[in-house]
């Protein structure tokens, strides 16, 4: 990961289905500073609250079969609208100029969730994407895991 370069007032977004730290370079690409911006955990309702309704079954047209259908899983769902949310986010920031490059941090499963939000524009700015789960390493030491910078 220390090939990663991410020029002034560049974003590195350290984020999974919950939790998302942005992180603003103020430093330069060669001497990176790397400060948080912003954070946020989303606490998700019990899975109670989410849904308790039971999964359904689909009745053949033509045959008497039934054939049960998967249960809803509404944590799934609860992720993608926060990532959702988070990319919107980094759109806006992205088309009012913000930010000048974004490097994405996120497990694969939750990388996977938020490029299907991306836009176009974000789509352009982002400079790398990393397939790690960082959220819970401390602020102090996510420079270093991501750029690999030691301070």
């Amino acid at each position: 990961m220390a090939d990663v370069k991410i020029g002034e007032n560049g974003w590195v977004v350290v984020c999974d289905g919950r939790k998302a730290i942005v992180l603003e370079n103020v430093g330069d690409a060669d001497y990176p500073d790397l400060r948080i911006r912003q954070s946020e955990v989303h606490e998700a309702p019990r899975t109670s609250d989410l849904g308790t309704d039971e999964p359904g079954t689909v009745h053949q047209s033509h045959e008497t079969m039934r054939s049960s259908v998967g249960q809803t899983d509404w944590h799934d769902r609860e992720e993608e609208a926060f990532l959702k949310t988070l990319a919107d986010r980094l759109d806006k920031a992205v088309v009012g100029k913000e930010t000048t490059g974004v490097v994405i941090v996120a497990p694969p499963r939750a990388l996977g969730m938020i490029r299907k939000a991306y836009s176009h524009a974000l789509r352009k700015a982002i400079v790398a994407e990393i397939d790690k789960d960082l959220t819970g390493v401390p602020a102090d030491e996510l420079e270093e895991r991501i750029l690999g910078k030691r301070k």
